[in-house]
């Protein structure tokens, strides 16, 4: 029988399932002559913001430029260090970066992938401005111990949540807990748009005001630059996809959840390590990823059964040539050598799951008898 490729994430499928309101929204962008921060990007900055239960929502063109506003808008910038994971999407970094600050890696807590507090205290220093919690896979860090650290030591706590929008921790949005929330709608996030687009999300109104300047070169009301901004404009059309997706996003993401939970049953016997959720927070699964000494070789056996299961990190960013640094970072390395993701979406077809779990069955019953 032939298996047509199963891929780790298909936004094709999302698309699929509300393209008539998709379509329609498209063309009423486009009949309105209006494709720049128009109504369909106020509409959607007050629906995020409603959704989130915070008072200030800001679209801007990606992830990545979410990050860099949320650090101009709070003045870092050269020779200032950021406490981030290097166990995390390049683009957390990549923002450092191009604000001139210096990235000061850390390592995971082992069985959550996420910032370890622990090593946060440890790494602040006189020129530790800011934190970048990131919540990877789609569950929170332990976001409540890393905000008291924020407050002993006087740091900005920024949370990137670009894998994690509408995850919990406590019965509060992520996004809300730090200074500054940060969100990615690349098209294959939990909420994807048709393209980029990302925004920042914060509770006080000088700093909403200010990164709402520094998206479109420090313009005022006038027109007139007050100081130096970019270019981050999240469009009409992406907007209008948003607004969309954004009614449905609860939902796609319990689909995630079950997905994740038969994966887990299925799984839980076999000789790798499943996913575990931490205590009072709730995971919406962007990705369902496993730990498994086998790693290469599953991967490989599943490609050649037409199933694209995915590694998300090969490469800690500590050890990439752009961001190279001499740290000890035991548990990042670790996790690099053993990650696996695998296929998890909403629309996902139950027979795909089943084909996938059979398959790594029998991955590893073929590895007993070797």
């Amino acid at each position: 029988m032939q298996i047509d490729m199963i891929t780790c994430a298909n936004p094709l499928a999302q698309y699929m399932e509300y393209k008539k309101r998709i379509d329609a929204a498209v063309s009423g962008v486009l009949a309105s002559g209006r494709y720049i921060l128009g109504d369909e990007v106020k509409a959607f900055e007050q629906e995020l913001a409603v959704y989130l239960d915070v008072p200030y929502a800001i679209g801007c063109g990606s992830g990545t430029d979410a990050l860099v506003l949320a650090l101009r808008a709070l003045d870092i910038g050269t020779g200032d260090e950021v406490i981030v994971p290097s166990h995390t999407a390049v683009p957390t970094v990549a923002a450092i970066a191009i604000v001139g600050a210096i990235p000061r890696f850390v390592d995971i807590e082992p069985g959550f992938f996420t910032i370890d507090p622990a090593c946060i205290e440890v790494a602040c220093s006189a020129n530790t401005k800011a934190i970048i919690a990131v919540h990877l896979y789609g569950q929170s860090a332990a976001i409540g111990d890393i905000a008291d650290i924020a407050r002993r030591h006087n740091l900005y706590l920024i949370e990137d949540c670009a894998q994690a929008i509408g995850a919990t921790y406590q019965g509060k949005k992520l996004g809300t807990i730090g200074d500054i929330g940060c969100f990615s709608f690349f098209p294959t996030k939990n909420l994807g748009a048709i393209g980029d687009g990302g925004a920042i999300v914060c509770k006080d109104q000088l700093l909403a005001t200010r990164i709402n300047r520094l998206r479109q070169y420090g313009w005022n009301n006038d027109r007139i630059s007050e100081e130096p901004g970019i270019n981050s404009r999240l469009d009409e059309l992406q907007a209008a996809v948003l607004r969309v997706k954004l009614e449905f996003l609860d939902n796609a993401n319990k689909q995630r959840k079950h997905l994740a939970d038969i994966y887990s049953q299925s799984l839980g016997q076999l000789p790798l390590s499943i996913p575990i959720e931490r205590a009072e927070a709730e995971h919406v699964y962007h990705l369902y990823v496993v730990q498994t000494g086998y790693r290469d070789t599953l991967i490989e056996f599943l490609k050649e059964h037409s199933v694209n299961a995915g590694i998300h990190y090969a490469t800690p960013i500590h050890k990439m040539p752009a961001f190279k640094r001499e740290v000890a970072l035991p548990a990042t390395e670790k996790a690099a050598a053993m990650v696996l993701s695998l296929p998890l979406y909403p629309g996902m077809e139950m027979e795909s799951q089943k084909y996938i779990i059979k398959l790594i069955h029998t991955f590893f019953e073929n590895k007993l008898l070797e």
